[in-house]
């Protein structure tokens, strides 16, 4: 999840009913999200308490070779848990995907990978699918036949049963064959589709902005039931995937909603919420759970852009603990231990089960350290945990590996561009794409 670019796209429902149509320009006070302090300079407005921090060993379990990467974060429960990747990856070969990142199109798309390809979504809906050698397999553009490429951005993958599922900032989930890139079909909704889709079991769920949650049948596009949690004036152009475990699917809401349904019947089971506000932050003003839902040691875990983190029952929906951070990417857990990336761009470890600080790692924040500059913020996905070790990209071009008993600095590997998502590994292998609209390999 983005906080330099993603958050900075806004998705504004009465803007995304529109698409196709004469540029609505809306009156008032134009207020970037991306700038990190409001009112007041950044020392002011921001205060820290971080503890003591502590060196504390940490049992990960054995790095286990993962053939695919079929989700956002991995799998269904957005918990893969601890892959293999040598701790220093070195570049393999770049390839192009589509169109990179301008003022207007985000990539907002980890890849997805399944069958040894690599699935990609660039800033204007073009998926591609890339051979583990770095050869183009196919590509198909999700434009819709009445609109221009230009009209909208942002989406996501998933991957199953032989296709792949991709939302659009048109509002369109599109199933493609995984072998040929062949449309299969296509379900339009009501308003944009920018997170990704869950699959599981041949369903496909899937949020839209206006507070709708989808799920479909994976085969024809079916739906199958649909039902509507707290809508939200705003969100997050890439926002938040629902997660799945053997009972129900969790979907995340822009109004910062967490609902729980029981997936065969479409029931709702239980509702809670990401709340909190980040002072002195621009983004904090809205609450979409950015954090991607995480289903790990009998807890939810999803994090919002305002300044909250929350663990809750996943049979209950009952409140087990609260961080006062913001999280824009899914926690990565094992070994009892939680580690994230808060809105701050520090990196933390947590006790899992009761949400208490082990360490708290200062990471790049401001891309220009003179205060009258001070706006633009670093953007850092992740952490995974591979190797043994955590592992992130960054808007600042380098991927890091950090000790997950201290939060050492481990090393550092050049990316070659800003990265524009989330990682992705499969058979001791990362890939990340680029703002520039190129997927890298590292191995």
């Amino acid at each position: 999840m983005k906080l330099t670019q993603g958050l900075g796209v806004v998705a504004l429902l009465a803007l995304v009913s529109g698409c196709g149509k004469g540029e609505l320009i809306l009156t008032g006070q134009r207020q970037d999200v991306r700038d990190a302090v409001i009112g007041g300079t950044p020392d002011e407005a921001v205060s820290l308490a971080p503890g003591e921090n502590r060196s504390v060993p940490v049992s990960l379990g054995a790095a286990r070779a993962n053939a695919d990467w079929t989700q956002p974060a991995g799998n269904a429960q957005h918990a893969p848990g601890n892959v293999a990747l040598a701790t220093t990856p070195q570049p393999l070969w770049a390839a192009p995907i589509g169109a990179g990142e301008n003022r207007k199109h985000r990539i907002t798309a980890e890849p997805v990978i399944a069958g040894g390809r690599i699935f990609t979504l660039d800033s204007r809906a073009v998926v591609t699918a890339t051979g583990t050698g770095g050869a183009t397999v196919w590509q198909t553009d999700l434009t819709p036949s009445a609109d221009r490429a230009d009209d909208a951005s942002g989406g996501g993958l998933a991957t199953g049963g032989g296709a792949v599922f991709a939302t659009t900032g048109f509002g369109d989930l599109v199933a493609l064959d995984a072998a040929s890139g062949k449309e299969l079909w296509r379900q339009r909704f009501d308003a944009a589709v920018t997170g990704a889709p869950a699959y599981d079991g041949g369903r496909v769920y899937a949020v839209s902005l206006d507070g709708a949650a989808w799920a479909l049948d994976a085969s024809n596009g079916k739906v199958l039931w649909t039902l509507t949690g707290t809508p939200s004036a705003a969100g997050i152009n890439g926002g938040s995937a629902p997660a799945v475990d053997a009972r129900q699917v969790v979907f995340p809401f822009s109004s910062g909603q967490l609902l729980s349904v029981d997936k065969a019947r479409g029931t709702g089971l239980w509702s809670s919420y990401v709340a909190g506000e980040r002072r002195g932050r621009a983004y904090a003003t809205i609450s979409d759970v950015t954090g991607v839902p995480v289903i790990a040691g009998g807890m939810v875990i999803a994090g919002s852009a305002a300044g909250q983190i929350a663990a809750v029952n996943v049979d209950t929906g009952q409140p087990v603990w609260t961080l006062r951070d913001g999280a824009l990417n899914p926690v990565a857990t094992a070994g009892g231990a939680l580690f994230l990336v808060n809105d701050e761009d520090q990196l933390l470890r947590l006790d899992a089960a009761t949400g208490a600080e082990v360490w708290r790692i200062d990471m790049p924040y401001f891309t220009k350290d003179r205060d009258r500059r001070r706006r633009d913020i670093y953007t850092h996905f992740g952490p995974l945990i591979a190797g043994g070790h955590l592992v992130t990209v960054s808007s600042d071009g380098l991927l890091r590996s950090f000790d997950p008993a201290s939060g050492a600095l481990l090393g550092t590997v050049a990316l070659g561009a800003p990265a524009a998502a989330a990682p992705a590994i499969a058979n001791g292998v990362l890939y990340v794409v680029g703002q520039d609209g190129r997927l890298r390999a590292f191995r």
